[in-house]
């Protein structure tokens, strides 16, 4: 009996050593698994909070580089800007899964002359190690005490201070023109879905030519 428990011991060890060995192998795993399918190829329902399409961009209240970001002029395409909020680059796997398939496609936005810049509420010391491990070059900001969620209407009203989560955004896109005016919006309800990145830029160049006053293509 007792040469049984010690077999079992070491059994029990060596599969708690292979498994933190391979713990980053199976939290990927587990987040692909979650994530399969969480892309939709258009904003179908009702859910719209943010500023309304047609009025003024607020601004935002975030840090970056060490600056503290009030305008995204800096971050703006010649054709407009797609500002994008999400949970968590540290927690949130649908929220990591979705920067990394936008960058895939930055290229194809800044071809078209649209500038993405990403907002979430984790320290800048959080945003700067996910963007160095995943290659991410699109600016990500950190919002500063909520305040920039508040002033666009998208801070999630589950969370109050205290919580783990308080600061979150509803996550979505928001489609910025040259002149600062809201083109357009895509914010999905179930935060397990996204729009796709080819989608989202369609979207954005089709708003973003009718808030130019020209035909959609």
């Amino acid at each position: 009996m007792h040469r049984t428990l010690i077999v079992l011991a070491v059994v029990l060890g060596l599969a708690l050593a292979l498994l933190y060995k391979n713990q980053d192998k199976v939290k990927q795993a587990a987040y692909d698994k979650v994530t399969e399918n969480m892309f939709v190829p258009a904003d179908t329902d009702d859910f719209d909070p943010g500023p309304a399409v047609g009025s003024h961009f607020p601004g935002v209240h975030a840090r970056y580089q060490g600056q503290v970001i009030r305008q995204l002029a800096d971050f703006a395409g010649p054709r407009g800007t797609v500002l994008v909020a999400s949970r968590s680059m540290s927690w949130c796997p649908y929220c990591m899964k979705q920067m990394i398939q936008l960058q895939e496609h930055k290229a194809d936005f800044d071809a078209a002359g649209i500038g993405l810049v990403g907002i979430t509420y984790d320290a800048p010391e959080i945003q700067q190690a996910f963007a160095a491990e995943r290659g991410i070059t699109i600016p990500l900001l950190s919002d500063v005490d909520a305040l920039s969620f508040k002033t666009l209407g998208i801070l999630n009203a589950e969370y109050q201070p205290g919580d783990d989560h308080y600061g979150i955004p509803y996550p979505g896109m928001i489609v910025i023109n040259p002149e600062g005016v809201v083109a357009g919006k895509l914010f999905i309800e179930a935060y397990s879905s996204r729009v796709d990145s080819r989608a989202a830029l369609s979207y954005a160049r089709q708003v973003l030519d009718v808030s130019a006053g020209k035909s959609p293509i």
